[in-house]
């Protein structure tokens, strides 16, 4: 059964991997984020409970 012969996929799967990390990933994480999170506390607003009449 050729699915079982790891011969030519596992060579497949780990140069893509070792692709992916070594040369893929650095140049995506070299991106500085056009939306960086802010380190401001958020607001808290206040509100007030609606009074239902019938209540």
């Amino acid at each position: 059964m050729p699915q079982l012969n790891p011969n030519p996929w596992f060579f497949i799967m780990l140069s893509t991997w070792l692709t992916f990390s070594l040369i893929i990933q650095p140049k995506l994480l070299s991106f500085v984020s056009m939306n960086p999170p802010s380190s401001k506390t958020p607001t808290t607003y206040s509100t007030t409970p609606w009074t239902w009449p019938w209540t």
